[in-house]
């Protein structure tokens, strides 16, 4: 890739009314830098820029987390980006919204290899339907709903009405999340996605970007429309997010940084790590911060409770009115099991060891540590242990010669 500056200006958006999209603070990018070489390559170019944080359900981020995010001083968003105004998604909001369609059922069930077969409304952030040109600004990692995020995830489910979020989500727990995260390519998922995003008006770009697990260096920065900077992005991620392990463990404990800051998440240290921990193991979700399951789903999530896909097939009827973004939610952090005659049996166990108390665990089937008596230097010393930390964007994966 040549300078970002130079590939900036290829794009001709000269006289554009520009959208940027970017994520919140639970993505690993120096995403200050990025936006300020982005600002200063297209300002003065284009008719006017806004940014819009592409938040999906999260919690909008209040003025000083945005200028944390962007490496401003308290105050300093109006003095270093002038005439640029940012924007928390509002996605239950639907005045917030541009109608954009139907996908319909025979779409979506071709999109989908016959998993998903019923139409789906399209609605995405007005600010996205009435720009010029979109561009993505965000990093690509291993994604338990769509195989690789980034690209045009971004606008759906990132800025889209709540009906692209919940069968986003649903469709991947369908499919399973070992089967589907890391996976490469077109997965159904992303199909179902991509045909949302063929509803935009706009013009489609992105800078996306590949960054070091240990932290938030640049590896790579592929620019170009969503579809080809994003494949670009996801080849390379395979090749630095995605490790291989010769055997899998009784237990594996993930540290979760505290950009997590709710089981909803926090739960990446459970499905990243899912691979490679034995039947009858368990994942210790290490977070002393974290205090609720959700920020924006606390009390669904507390009817529903944690479970595999086939027990939550099974109530179906009576969780109807349930968001199926929170029953993905449910399966994508309880993991694979089975339900037969009545009785669920989970491939492993799933231990909290946050400040959610033990009592609230337990009713919704999930696992207690106490974080207090947690030692982390004793459980990397036993054999049967892994301790991942900053866990959360890496997938673990048995070597395939090693595996089972």
């Amino acid at each position: 890739m040549g300078d970002l500056s130079d590939e900036l200006h290829r794009l001709d958006l000269d006289g554009a009314r520009v959208v940027v999209l970017v994520p919140d603070g639970t993505r690993s990018i120096p995403l200050g830098r990025l936006f300020a070489e982005v600002h200063d390559a297209l300002i003065g170019r284009v008719a006017s820029l806004d940014v819009l944080i592409a938040l999906g359900t999260h919690p909008p981020m209040p003025p000083p987390a945005i200028e944390r995010r962007f490496d401003l001083p308290p105050g300093g968003w109006a003095a270093r980006y002038p005439g640029v105004a940012v924007h928390n998604h509002e996605w239950h909001d639907p005045r917030t919204f541009a109608d954009l369609g139907e996908i319909p059922a025979t779409e979506v069930a071709a999109a989908s290899a016959g998993l998903l077969a019923e139409p789906i409304r399209v609605r995405v952030n007005r600010l996205v339907a009435e720009a010029d040109a979109c561009l993505v600004i965000g990093p690509v990692f291993p994604h338990e709903s769509v195989g690789f995020s980034g690209g045009d995830k971004y606008f759906f489910p990132g800025v889209s009405g709540p009906e692209v979020i919940d069968a986003f989500h649903w469709l991947g727990a369908l499919i399973g999340t070992m089967d589907i995260i890391g996976r490469p390519g077109l997965t159904p998922v992303r199909a179902v996605i991509q045909a949302a995003a063929e509803r935009i008006p706009a013009r489609r770009l992105a800078v996306a970007v590949v960054v070091a697990p240990a932290g938030d260096e640049v590896l790579g920065t592929y620019v170009g429309t969503t579809t080809e900077a994003w494949a670009a992005a996801a080849e390379h991620s395979a090749q630095v997010h995605v490790r291989y392990v010769d055997r899998p463990y009784r237990r594996v404990v993930s540290v979760m940084p505290a950009m997590y800051d709710d089981l909803w998440t926090a739960a990446k240290g459970m499905y990243k790590v899912e691979p490679i921990v034995a039947d009858g193991g368990e994942v210790v979700v290490y977070a002393p911060h974290v205090a609720t399951f959700s920020v924006t789903h606390d009390a669904m999530i507390r009817r529903v409770g944690y479970h595999c896909r086939d027990y939550l097939l099974a109530h179906a009827d009576r969780l109807a009115d349930v968001p199926r973004a929170v029953l993905a939610h449910s399966i994508h952090a309880r993991g694979a099991g089975t339900y037969e005659g009545g009785v669920e049996r989970c491939r492993i166990d799933v231990r909290l060891a946050t400040a959610i108390p033990p009592a609230d665990c337990a009713a919704v089937a999930l696992g207690w540590a106490d974080p207090a008596t947690v030692d982390l230097p004793a459980l990397a010393a036993d054999p049967e242990t892994l301790v991942v930390p900053k866990a959360g964007e890496q997938l673990y994966r048995l070597n395939p010669v090693s595996g089972p």
